[in-house]
């Protein structure tokens, strides 16, 4: 039987608790939605993957090696219609909005308009006073202590009455607004979606402008991304990946629509596809958006892990993560959302990417040993992406 609603969005929670919901021409690294399979080794790797107990339904990975592009895939777009994963499918991207937002202020940075020791008690006076000492730099590191906005139980019961609703995107931290600090700022490390909700406002106060006009001016505009959006709704432009909620023996069930945008905004809204994933990770990874000075101070790293965790060690640095793997180094991000789990990594020149998606959630709460398996065969396109 289909799982209940309550049920799925019970796994949502549950999730939430424990850790959150090149400039080279865009045109030239453009992927048609018919290039071949590419490499057997790394195909059959995508199989297993699809083909393990809970697995995916569907899966698509693009490595990009200068003009080079190789697209592998696996399963289907949509259970029962034999519709292979594209490169052009659009699709959630989780978690990996956060390096986003932490694009759209690293830019503000490099223009002088933010810095990265302003402070919330400084732009945001609004907020709590108890985390005024708060920094951008902890904002973007997750060092800052803020108390998790998606693990309150008045934003669960909220998303539970109505998975559709429309949250105010720029007062879901009201849903903390009476909490305290986790540990002083600086001291710790602990993910939190709070953190990226933080960054956008900042990024509003001190430019005047719209999140989302920043998104485009700062970030979508110059690298040409031109399916990336930042919807407020559940809906997906045609066509998407399905994302499905998999717990055998119950079949798959489309939860693609299960929940808006609304409730998780700069820290996980953005929509995209493959395609223009990997254009952004290659610049984003290689520091093109930003002065290298700006870049440099992005890439200090303190220990902690993306969510999921991704291939090989984590370390986290301003709104990206390094990821040593067997095989050399790569920045980027991860993100889970039911539906979809994702990787998008770039080398640090920047001259290539790899995006990884599949079409289920999977993280340490929910499906530790199919977390394993994901993380091994991430790593192994990693080490394609870097050897070939």
């Amino acid at each position: 039987m289909p799982l209940s609603r309550s049920r799925l969005l019970l796994a949502v929670l549950i999730t939430a608790s424990a850790a959150g919901l090149a400039p080279a021409p865009a045109s030239a690294s453009r992927v048609p939605a018919d290039r071949p399979y590419g490499n057997s080794r790394l195909q059959r790797r995508l199989e297993e993957l699809v083909h393990a107990p809970g697995g995916p339904p569907g899966a698509v990975a693009v490595l990009r090696r200068g003009e080079r592009t190789e697209v592998v895939r696996a399963g289907v777009s949509e259970v029962g219609t034999g519709r292979r994963p594209q490169a052009t499918d659009h699709m959630r991207i989780a978690s990996v909005a956060k390096a986003f937002s932490g694009a759209v202020a690293l830019g503000l940075v490099d223009q002088g308009v933010l810095g990265l020791d302003d402070t919330i008690g400084d732009r945001l006076p609004a907020l709590p006073a108890a985390w005024g000492a708060v920094t951008l730099r902890q904002l973007l590191n997750h060092t800052s202590g803020l108390p998790d906005f998606s693990a309150a139980p008045a934003f669960r019961e909220t998303l539970l009455a109505d998975p559709h609703h429309r949250f105010d995107s720029r007062h879901l931290l009201d849903f903390v607004a009476d909490q305290p600090l986790n540990f002083p700022p600086g001291t710790a490390y602990q993910y939190s979606n709070s953190d990226n909700i933080a960054v956008a406002l900042m990024a509003e106060a001190a430019s005047g402008h719209r999140y989302e006009e920043l998104l485009h001016t700062l970030v979508d505009q110059p690298l040409g991304l031109r399916e990336t959006t930042l919807p407020q709704g559940f809906e997906l432009p045609e066509p998407y990946l399905h994302g499905y909620a998999v717990q055998p023996p119950a079949p798959p069930e489309d939860v693609s629509t299960l929940i808006g945008a609304s409730g998780v905004w700069a820290s996980g809204g953005i929509v995209s596809t493959p395609d223009d994933l990997g254009t952004f990770m290659g610049a984003y990874a290689g520091g093109r958006l930003i002065a290298p000075a700006v870049h440099a101070q992005q890439l200090t790293f303190v220990d902690g892990a993306s969510e999921p965790a991704g291939p090989g060690r984590n370390e986290a640095g301003l709104a990206i993560f390094r990821y040593t793997t067997r095989c050399g180094t790569v920045y980027g991000h991860t993100g889970n959302t039911p539906g979809y789990t994702q990787l998008a990594v770039g080398t640090p020149d920047g001259s290539r990417s790899l995006t990884f998606s599949i079409t289920t959630q999977v993280n340490q709460s929910g499906n530790p040993q199919l977390l394993g398996q994901l993380r091994d065969v991430q790593e192994d396109f990693v080490c394609s992406l870097l050897q070939d």
